[in-house]
């Protein structure tokens, strides 16, 4: 007798969105946890004179990882390459990102350290989501 293994894998949208939504989760703790570290170590989340809630950092990441989910969504119904469009994309936007935090009234290490977070869910989100666009 012979035995046949069938694997199922998620494709398209599910697979996006299961990935989106890991990926999210994900970023928002590695964001909220740099920021716990950085204020651990002395530098102020201190932006405008008000501080910023570590938890500002997961809920903020999750928000505009969201919209590069819906992004990625609508890319892959619509775009004739869904992943280079995406990753072109969400990389100039992540580029973007940096500008209020270079501008923003804060201390060059608060600074810093805004910039590094956006970088790390940026690094999490767009390699996870990509994968899941054909190319």
């Amino acid at each position: 007798m012979t035995s046949t293994a069938i694997t199922t894998t998620r494709s398209g949208f599910g697979a996006l969105t299961v990935a989106g939504i890991a990926a999210t989760a994900v970023a928002g703790v590695a964001t909220m946890a740099a920021a716990a570290a950085g204020s651990a170590a002395g530098v102020s989340l201190d932006v405008n004179g008000a501080p910023i809630p570590v938890a500002g950092f997961g809920t903020l990441t999750a928000l505009f990882s969201v919209v590069g989910l819906v992004l990625a969504a609508v890319l892959h119904r619509f775009a004739r390459t869904p992943r280079r469009t995406f990753v072109r994309t969400t990389v100039a936007l992540t580029a973007l990102s940096l500008v209020p935090d270079a501008v923003v009234s804060a201390a060059p290490t608060t600074k810093a350290l805004l910039m590094i977070t956006h970088l790390v869910a940026a690094a999490i989100v767009i390699p996870a989501v990509a994968r899941r666009l054909s190319a």
